[in-house]
């Protein structure tokens, strides 16, 4: 069954792109079967439904009803193995 992410940022833009980047290869590199939208951090809570796992480049501002992970480390560069892990152990 193919997992949904939704990767959200501020504007829905410049680091969503970076991050969806960076996931999509996170999810090819280990064969999951995924597809990535972007979208801003204020549509995330229409576009749940449906959807598998958040990964945010900013602060969420409110509670979802499905996971949600903060991917700065994915823009700093710091601790992005861990990233990966987190995200992985979600999806599979």
């Amino acid at each position: 069954m193919t997992k949904k992410i939704l990767v959200a940022c501020g504007a829905g833009i410049a680091t969503s792109t970076v991050v969806a980047n960076r996931v999509e290869n996170l999810i090819k590199d280990n064969h999951v079967d995924a597809e990535i939208e972007q979208c801003k951090i204020t549509e995330v809570k229409s576009k749940q439904s449906g959807a598998d796992l958040i990964v945010s480049t900013t602060i969420l501002p409110t509670k979802y009803d499905i996971p949600a992970v903060i991917a700065t480390a994915y823009i700093s560069g710091v601790g992005m193995d861990k990233l990966d892990a987190k995200i992985l152990s979600y999806l599979n």
